[in-house]
């Protein structure tokens, strides 16, 4: 796991009626601060990625769909330096994933449906401190198609 990611198990609650989902709380000991939350839809086979945010930490679940999170360590200084990390989550495995700021992070949608990601970011959308990359990126050489076998 790279240096500083954080993959905690959020609660469902079914009955009835329906379903409640938690995803973060002020009271929680991974909860920094707040800053906006905010939705991205992602379609089946699009890629939203690379981006990396130089002072925002993500909160990132799945409130829809599933989607496959890839993460890769571009800190210098970390541990976990040029490490890549595959996160599956969405309803099939509803979690949040923390990423600390500087690490270059993107996903894609699993399977054949919409995606909704939730991000409860702890600071308001800055563009001067985001850094966007094209997926295919040769210096991150991640290939983003499907492993069979």
């Amino acid at each position: 796991m790279i240096e500083g990611v954080q993959i905690i198990p959020l609660k469902t609650f079914l009955d009835e009626r329906g379903l409640v989902r938690h995803m973060l709380r002020s009271t929680d000991p991974h909860f920094d601060r707040f800053g906006e939350i905010y939705f991205s839809v992602i379609f089946p086979e699009a890629i939203k990625g690379w981006h990396v945010h130089r002072k925002m930490e993500l909160n990132y679940a799945v409130v829809s769909g599933n989607i496959k999170l890839v993460l890769y360590d571009a800190r210098k200084d970390s541990p976990t330096f040029g490490e890549l990390q595959e996160i599956f989550m969405g309803e099939d495995n509803y979690i949040l994933a923390k990423v600390p700021p500087h690490v270059v992070n993107g996903f894609k949608a699993i399977g054949n449906e919409k995606a909704i990601v939730a991000n409860c970011a702890t600071i308001p959308h800055d563009p001067e401190e985001i850094e966007r990359f094209d997926p295919f990126d040769p210096a991150i050489g991640y290939d983003w198609g499907i492993r069979h076998g």
